[in-house]
């Protein structure tokens, strides 16, 4: 989803003066509505002359957010897409890649939820060596320096049997696969998540096989607040 500053030619409300209210309570995109109290929002309008204007600006907005969601669809349909999408990611624990029938789903979205140091990260790192000696390019988004590789490079050369010629090749197309982005805030994983969308759509990336998110909770628990006990790692499978 785009910032503001770029929509007022397809939609004219969102005009400097909306923008202007916007950053008054440090909204820039899209996205940060959705981290806003919309009915405080609208209530602030009302200390506006152009109440009104604003109000409408905020409801084109919705309209604009609600246009991102994807279609309803029914049980039967959701079963339909499940038998017919037979196309895995595999992550390289056995155990997991049996229990998931062959790995994650291409097109769809998994997380990865437990306590600390159960293991998510270790998960996302050998998911990452796997994906990228076979299937294609891996963008890692680190949210807390958990990016190791070190640990890649041992997953690599743990599962191969092959010569150490083979071994270093294969090592150093993995390597070249891997993408490692730091992002420390939930405002820059949107900005590289718009990036990305858009270098999919004009097709400057059409080699990415995974977007790896390590992890979710340590973004949003600074904005939501609360201890997080629980982390989050999301994987985004093509």
């Amino acid at each position: 989803m785009p910032l503001l500053s770029s929509m007022e030619c397809d939609y004219p409300l969102i005009d400097s003066n909306f923008r202007d209210f916007c950053a008054s309570h440090v909204i820039y995109s899209v996205e940060d509505f959705l981290l806003r109290d919309l009915y405080v929002l609208v209530i602030s309008t009302e200390q506006h002359h152009n109440s009104e204007r604003l109000k409408e600006g905020i409801t084109q907005v919705l309209t604009i957010i609600n246009g991102q969601h994807q279609p309803w669809v029914n049980g039967q349909e959701l079963l339909d897409d499940a038998l017919q999408n037979k196309s895995s990611l595999p992550t390289g624990c056995r155990r997991i890649d049996v229990f998931l029938h062959g790995g994650l789903k291409k097109g769809h979205l998994s997380e990865l939820v437990g306590p600390s140091s159960s293991g998510k990260t270790q998960i996302c790192l050998r998911a990452a060596s796997r994906v990228a000696k076979g299937w294609g390019k891996i963008i890692f988004l680190d949210s807390g320096n958990s990016f190791s590789s070190k640990r890649v490079a041992q997953f690599v050369t743990q599962t191969s049997d092959s010569s150490a010629y083979e071994v270093d090749k294969a090592l150093q197309q993995v390597m070249n696969n891997i993408v490692c982005l730091s992002v420390f805030d939930i405002f820059t994983l949107f900005e590289v998540l718009h990036q990305l969308k858009n270098n999919l759509i004009s097709q400057v990336d059409q080699h990415i096989r995974m977007i790896i998110i390590d992890s979710i909770s340590t973004l949003i628990t600074p904005i939501l607040g609360g201890g997080g006990a629980q982390g989050h790692q999301s994987h985004g499978g093509r």
